[in-house]
C-alpha cells in the first residue's frame, strides 16, 4: 500500500539496518553523560538519564560502559564535558530543520553542521527561526498490521495520550513528555509489537516533498544524523513511500 511517511518512520527503517554500533554507542554514552550531569546518576529519580540507559540496553551496550558514563557525568571520573547545542536550518523545498547536539567545541560542531546543510541545498538560520513549528512530545509507532486504532485508543488514551493518527503504513500516537513512560509501559503490557519510539520535537506542520527534494533532503538529514555530535534531527516533511524505496530506506 502506498502513502506517505514521516522523517522519525523512515529513521527508524534506516536504523534497522545500521551496522554502525560503535557511532551508536558514543551518542548514547554522551547522553547519559549530560544526563547525569544535569539530573543526577540516579535514574530512578532522573527521567532522562533512565531513558537513555533504556536506549543503552536496547542496542546491549556493556554495563560496564553505562557505569563510566554516568560517573563521568556526575564528575565522579574525568571525562569531556559536553554542552547541549540547538541548530535549526531550512532544507530543500522550505522543509524546517530542529537539530540538537552535544559538543564538546562549538565552533568546530556548528562549521561542519553548516557545512552539511550547504552542501546539501539547505542552510543554517536563527535561533528561533523554526522552533515554533516544533513540539516536544513523546511519540510511539505502531505498524497498522500489529494494532487497530480502536484498540490504541482504548489503552493509549487512558494512559494519556493526546493523540492517535495514521502516519503511513504506522498508528502515530503522541503525548506530553511526562506521559511517554507510562504510555509506554500500557502498550508493552497489551503485548502490542512497537515499531518506533522517543521523546522528541515532532513537527507541528508538515512539507509534501517529491523527486530531486525528496531525495536532497533523506540526504541532508541522514548525513546530519551521521554527524558524532548531532544527538537527534527532527524534520517536518512527509514524502511518498516510493521515494524511501529510490533512496534505499526500506
Amino acid at each position: 500500500m502506498s502513502g506517505h511517511s514521516k522523517w522519525h518512520s523512515i529513521k527508524h527503517k534506516k536504523a534497522a539496518a545500521d551496522s554502525k554500533r560503535g557511532k551508536i554507542f558514543t551518542k548514547i554514552i554522551r547522553e547519559i553523560a549530560v544526563a547525569a550531569r544535569a539530573g543526577g546518576g540516579d535514574a530512578d529519580i532522573n527521567p532522562r538519564l533512565r531513558k537513555a540507559v533504556q536506549d543503552a540496553k536496547a542496542v546491549n551496550m556493556p554495563a560496564d560502559n553505562i557505569k563510566r558514563a554516568i560517573m563521568k557525568g556526575t564528575g565522579q571520573l574525568e571525562g569531556s564535558t559536553y554542552e547541549e547545542i540547538i541548530y535549526e536550518g531550512y532544507g530543500p523545498g522550505g522543509v524546517a530543520l530542529f537539530v540538537t547536539a552535544l559538543s564538546d567545541n562549538k565552533n568546530r560542531t556548528v562549521s561542519e553542521i553548516r557545512h552539511i546543510f550547504s552542501k546539501n541545498a539547505g542552510r543554517i538560520g536563527e535561533s528561533g527561526c523554526v522552533s515554533y513549528r516544533f513540539k516536544r512530545q513523546g511519540y510511539i509507532d505502531i505498524e497498522q498490521a500489529k494494532a487497530t486504532e480502536e484498540q490504541l485508543m482504548d489503552i493509549a488514551l487512558n494512559a494519556g495520550a493526546e493523540d492517535i493518527r495514521e502516519d503511513g503504513s504506522n498508528w502515530e500516537i503522541t503525548m506530553p513528555p511526562e506521559k511517554y513512560e507510562t504510555v509506554l509501559e500500557a502498550v508493552n503490557a497489551a503485548k502490542i509489537e512497537i515499531a518506533a519510539s522517543n521523546v522528541g520535537y515532532i513537527p507541528q506542520d508538515y512539507v509534501h516533498l517529491e523527486g530531486k527534494q525528496a531525495q536532497q533532503t533523506l540526504k541532508l538529514v541522514e548525513e546530519l544524523e551521521d554527524h558524532d555530535d548531532v544527538q537527534s534531527v527532527s524534520a517536518n516533511f512527509d514524502i511518498d513511500e516510493e521515494e524511501i524505496a529510490k533512496y534505499g530506506a526500506d
